[in-house]
């Protein structure tokens, strides 16, 4: 792996322009790869090929990347032009050795209404996931200081599990209360079209089920207003009124090209302690994006976790401070990867060009923003089930214990508090509550036990893995060593 690294070292001070990434080898003849073959991060295939890579990775990852921004209160033109902006970015920091694409995280759905329950705006939010953006940069440069055996000894897989479990499960009240009773009987047509999707389509169409059942329900709530007419129910102003379950009189006054709408961050401590935690899952997303790409791709890319997550915290401090959403690196893309065995940069600069021109099209936000609350209804059941059971899979993708009371206190204590919604009232400006935490129980809680608990149950799982690759052991790859 040394000399792998030292290689490509001397490769990129050789030439400037590859250090950057942006320069690319006509793989074969451009065309079609030969059998078994693989594309890799510094080749490409002809031009028009990889602008269609590009435009199907967009595909692939349009799904999340604008149902998140819809979900948090955000503009979703921005979120898709910032998404373009933010792969830009980390490419560039990557030098073209990671192929990704970053696109609007799912794991601050939660904190956003949490901090809209508690009176904030939508500069309060990216306000808050603002800082989150310079934790997760700082984390990314001690990362590159002293190696990925930190974020293991502070977050192993029982707590950053538990955290992202929770993460999850605290969004089920806004599904309940906030998108379902718009239009149950639509939600109930998405949720089972969409489940279906998953499980019955194969290849790229299940990866892209979720906008697939995006498009199901707009068709549902068209035909259901030519056929019942208005609906009597809750409006997305809450109150409860006569209104069409499909409006799109703002798609005819919305304009082909134009900016979106931008504006700055505001500070609270507060909602920033909401919105910390997940730190936990930013990272965890990222060390497992770039083990599945180095494994993918045949090159160790231990060296390049810290600059992934440094440049995933610059990427979403940048985004957030115009007013954007965070972004995380998206494993929809890696299965478009995986399943064209292209891993070739140059699609992704596509791609993001592609988004940044999708960002410039006011039409296409009003049409995002005219979502029916039914059909949001129906997505979010499964979406938010999916990300907090995300949780558990990495619990059994690491071999977490739950018999060991020392990772099962800890981990119930803090995903009952977190779904849960219980608080601690400090002072009458501060209290803590939900997801800040649920979190701040699973870490502290466990730590405290670990020290406290005897050598017998601290011996039946190991703390940090060993080697010098956190995802290698004999159980197989993305697994933890067994004692």
């Amino acid at each position: 792996m040394d000399r792998i690294q030292l290689a490509n070292s001397a490769t990129e001070k050789a030439n400037p322009t590859m250090d950057l990434g942006v320069r690319w080898k006509l793989h074969g003849d451009g065309r079609t790869p030969a059998p078994g073959a693989v594309v890799r991060p510094d080749e490409r295939l002809s031009w028009p090929r990889t602008i269609g890579l590009g435009a199907q990775h967009v595909v692939a990852m349009f799904g999340a990347s604008f149902v998140a921004p819809v979900l948090m209160g955000l503009d979703p033109n921005l979120a898709i032009m910032m998404s373009g902006v933010a792969t830009v970015i980390f490419l560039l920091a990557t030098r073209g050795r990671v192929p990704s694409y970053l696109g609007c995280s799912l794991s601050f759905v939660g904190v956003a209404a949490v901090i809209r329950a508690q009176g904030g705006t939508s500069a309060t939010v990216t306000g808050a996931v603002f800082v989150v953006g310079v934790v997760l940069f700082l984390v990314g440069v001690a990362v590159q200081r002293f190696g990925a055996r930190i974020i293991h000894a502070a977050m192993p897989p029982i707590v950053t599990g538990a955290v992202v479990m929770l993460i999850g499960f605290n969004l089920a009240p806004v599904t309940a209360a906030t998108y379902w009773p718009q239009d149950q009987w639509t939600a109930l047509l998405v949720m089972a079209f969409t489940g279906l999707a998953v499980v019955c389509l194969r290849g790229f169409w299940s990866r892209v089920a979720i906008f697939l059942g995006l498009v199901f329900g707009y068709g549902v709530s068209w035909a259901f207003d030519r056929i019942f007419g208005r609906i009597h129910s809750m409006s997305t102003s809450g109150e409860v009124t006569d209104h069409w379950r499909l409006d799109l009189s703002a798609v005819g006054k919305a304009d082909w090209v134009g900016l979106p709408s931008f504006h700055g961050p505001t500070f609270q401590w507060s909602a920033i302690l909401v919105a910390l935690p997940v730190v936990l899952a930013l990272v965890a997303e990222n060390a497992g994006h770039v083990k599945a790409v180095g494994e993918m791709t045949g090159d160790p890319l231990d060296d390049k976790l810290g600059t992934a997550i440094s440049a995933d915290g610059v990427a979403s401090m940048l985004s957030t401070a115009v007013g954007g959403p965070p972004n995380t690196t998206y494993s929809e893309n890696i299965g478009v990867m995986a399943a064209t065995r292209v891993y070739s940069t140059a699609a992704y600069w596509a791609a993001a060009c592609f988004a940044l021109l999708f960002g410039l099209c006011p039409k296409f936000g009003a049409i995002v923003a005219a979502i029916p609350g039914g059909v949001l209804g129906g997505i979010t059941v499964i979406l938010y089930g999916m990300i907090g059971l995300l949780g558990a899979q990495i619990w059994l993708n690491s071999g977490v214990d739950l018999r060991n009371p020392l990772n099962l206190v800890p981990a119930a204590a803090g995903i009952i508090i977190g779904v849960g919604g219980v608080s601690i009232r400090f002072s009458d400006n501060f209290t803590l509550s939900g997801i800040a935490l649920g979190t701040l129980v699973v870490i502290t809680g466990y730590h405290a036990l670990r020290y406290l608990a005897p050598a017998h149950l601290k011996s039946e799982q190991p703390l940090l893995d060993e080697g010098t690759s956190s995802y290698d052991s004999p159980d197989g790859p993305g697994r933890r060593a067994r004692p």
